[in-house]
């Protein structure tokens, strides 16, 4: 098992900035040999895909609502993958989580962090 938790998220005003994180602790090597994703679930809404990250940092992958907003990177020394939110709206209010892809689905994933935008 490989045990994920997310941090960074909180209150900012619209156009601000947030930096959130995903620490991953137990067999790391999941982490590290596979793609990880950030995925975001709003309040009465489905869970969506936000962003991802192959294991080595050489591609990336991004919702067309956050292109251009959100860089997602990581840091396998650290165990710890990132997701950089630029020009926040009020529309990005979510809980975040990030997960591990195993290959065939998101299989692990974190309890996730509370991001509100203000308008």
């Amino acid at each position: 098992q490989v045990r994920l938790v997310e941090s960074g998220g909180g209150l900012v005003q619209a156009g601000g900035s947030l930096r959130l994180s995903c620490a991953a602790s137990g067999r790391t090597f999941i982490f590290s040999t596979n793609t990880m994703g950030w995925f975001r679930q709003a309040p009465g809404k489905e869970r969506e895909f936000a962003a991802a990250i192959t294991r080595t940092g050489g591609n990336t992958y991004y919702a067309d609502f956050v292109k251009g907003r959100f860089t997602i990177s990581r840091d396998n020394a650290k165990n710890t993958v990132y997701l950089q939110m630029n020009s926040l709206k009020p529309e990005d209010t979510a809980v975040y989580y990030c997960a591990v892809y195993t290959g065939t689905k998101y299989e692990y994933w974190g309890q996730g962090t509370q991001v509100t935008v203000s308008a």
